[in-house]
């Protein structure tokens, strides 16, 4: 798994298609902007992101597929009825914009 605070380079971005292949797993803190990628489990970076600082409810997951540069928002990590999302999907048009504008903001030259 690799942890990213800032914008990945083209030549990263392969490498980790190489790792983890044409889909990879992002777990995202909303407010500090941080994103684990990779990993079988969400729930593998987001226990990296609780280790960092990160608050339970700003943690978030989906996945961004290399080939056809779709970002989705869905992961059983975003189940969370505390805070009606009783979906796999993050329901919140609010959060689900500022995930998906936070991954496409760190693989930016995914789309170069």
């Amino acid at each position: 798994m690799e942890f990213v605070d800032r914008v990945l380079t083209k030549e990263e971005i392969i490498e980790l298609q190489k790792t983890y292949g044409d889909y990879v797993k992002l777990t995202v803190d909303l407010e500090e902007e941080w994103i684990v990628a990779g990993g079988d489990l969400h729930a593998d970076g987001e226990k990296i992101l609780l280790e960092k600082g990160s608050q339970q409810d700003n943690i978030w997951g989906g996945g961004i597929n290399f080939e056809s540069k779709q970002i989705d928002a869905t992961a059983v990590l975003n189940l969370r009825p505390r805070l009606k999302n009783n979906s796999l999907e993050i329901l919140d048009a609010q959060r689900r914009e500022k995930f998906i504008g936070i991954v496409k903001k760190y693989f930016a030259k995914l789309w170069l």
